[in-house]
């Protein structure tokens, strides 16, 4: 008698694999072999799976399911015209068999024929009343294809004939979230708490969505309904913890921080919020402390030296600012991030030509924040390079063109280069943008404030503005 795969499963397995050891053959049914050739595709044994492809035929030639899997593999490994011969067998002999229907879909979709794969489920789901999968399936192919109104409906059906697809339920949120409709989302979570009270994972989903919208005594209720519906769920201690924090109650946003390093190995994560909350709480040492463990739990975390960069820099202890900046550099020289802190920081310890390349090292790794080439050319104006503060607010300006901030600095710029035509026209361009703004040139170019032509042109100006 042949083992019943589903009761004893790991016995098949067993079995199976005492045979290839062997030189004996062992017979086994057809569905055996389909639970054996699942384990080990599951398991990423894409060989023993196509051996046990192989002896499963050569026992049970005519099984239509051991073929279907025999496809299957052939599509894993690109081959693609061998598996479309086969369901082309497969189908002469079975023609409304759905499986056959879903397997030249996940071809297409290999191939990136991701509209053809739909219309290929889509027929599929006309020949089978068991439709979850392929509700699955569809909802993939249109994530694919940034049909985000189509998967959501795809999803919410197998979500619909399934409350615990989990998978499903994150894939709908995924879909609001991407069509910004928050508002759907929570409705849509909340009808489904009103079926699921208990749903720890739609708790979590609905502080999310309300986190989103700055709703934050809400979506701290919804996260505390998700600990009471399963004490042990981290996700929802640190994503309460966060809420606390927006809250300015930052010694009970320790306590949800500190729940999931004593339930788990501690991330770098919590450990950085930790340090956050309590240099809020002027808990200097403690903070140095958890962003000191947030560096050395995850040497790569650029947000971890950014904050101990910080922290310094706040303390105005620029040296160890700028030890710490340098060692995440080393790490990873590549991060822009790191090479604007580093820029601050050289300027704040008036090493201006380290801050010159520093901001160069940031800006050819792209970083194109307002604040970098506002900096920059601050920077160069402090070293006596006019020309190349010039050059580098009109690099700023292409990116921010409507920046009265950078148009006044670049007006007083060349005046400081002595070009009164190009001085008049960004001056002009600067007061038509933003009039409210011409103090920052008065405050920063005092001694031109008191030009005749400039106080003219300002004067012509304001008239025309009211």
């Amino acid at each position: 008698m042949a083992l019943d795969s589903n009761e004893y499963p790991d016995k098949s397995i067993s079995k199976f694999e005492s045979m290839l050891k062997t030189d004996d053959v062992y017979f086994f049914d057809a569905e055996d072999f389909e639970e054996i050739i699942h384990h080990y595709l599951n398991n990423g044994k894409i060989s023993l799976g196509k051996k046990a492809i192989q002896i499963g035929l050569e026992q049970h030639p005519n099984s239509l399911e051991l073929k279907l899997l025999q496809v299957e593999v052939l599509a894993f490994e690109d081959k693609f015209d061998a598996a479309e011969k086969l369901l082309d067998e497969i189908q002469n002999i079975d023609a409304h068999n759905e499986e056959i229907y879903i397997q030249r879909a996940n071809i297409q979709s290999k191939q990136d024929n991701h509209q053809e794969a739909v219309n290929l489920l889509l027929e599929a789901l006309h020949l089978t009343d068991d439709t979850f999968d392929i509700h699955s399936l569809l909802g993939m192919e249109y994530l694919f294809m940034d049909d985000y109104e189509r998967a959501k409906t795809s999803f919410m059906k197998c979500v619909e004939f399934d409350d615990s697809d989990y998978s499903s339920l994150y894939n709908v949120v995924y879909c609001f979230e991407f069509l910004e409709d928050f508002d759907g989302a929570i409705h849509y979570l909340n009808d489904y708490l009103e079926r699921n009270p208990y749903s720890e994972v739609a708790w979590h989903q609905l502080g999310k969505m309300y986190y989103a919208m700055d709703m934050f005594p809400e979506a701290l209720t919804a996260f505390d309904f998700a600990v009471i519906s399963d004490d042990t769920f981290i996700g929802a201690y640190f994503e309460k913890g966060k809420v606390l924090e927006k809250l300015g109650r930052y010694n009970e946003a320790i306590e949800n921080y500190e729940s999931t390093i004593s339930m788990e190995d501690p991330t770098s994560h919590a450990f950085l919020r930790l340090g956050k909350c309590h240099e809020k709480l002027g808990n200097n040492d403690l903070a140095k402390y958890y962003y000191y463990h947030t560096v050395h739990e995850d040497p790569l975390l650029d947000k971890g030296w950014l904050a101990i960069t910080d922290f310094h820099y706040r303390q105005k202890n620029y040296e160890k600012a700028l030890y710490y900046i340098n060692k995440a550099i080393n790490i990873d020289g590549e991060n822009p991030l790191y090479w604007k802190k580093a820029a601050k920081i050289y300027f704040a310890m008036n090493n201006l030509d380290e801050a010159d390349f520093a901001y160069k090292q940031a800006v050819d790794l792209g970083n194109y924040e307002l604040e970098t080439w506002k900096n920059w050319s601050e920077v160069l104006k402090q070293i006596g390079d006019f020309d190349s503060s010039i050059q580098v607010l009109l690099q700023g300006l292409e990116f921010y063109p409507d920046s009265a901030i950078l148009s006044y600095k670049l007006a007083g710029m060349h005046l400081k280069n002595k070009d009164i035509a190009e001085a008049k026209k960004a001056l002009s361009e600067a007061m038509e943008m933003d009039l409210e703004k011409l103090q920052l040139f008065d405050e920063e170019f005092p001694e031109f404030s008191e030009v005749k032509w400039v106080k003219a042109l300002v004067s012509k100006i304001k008239k025309t503005a009211k």
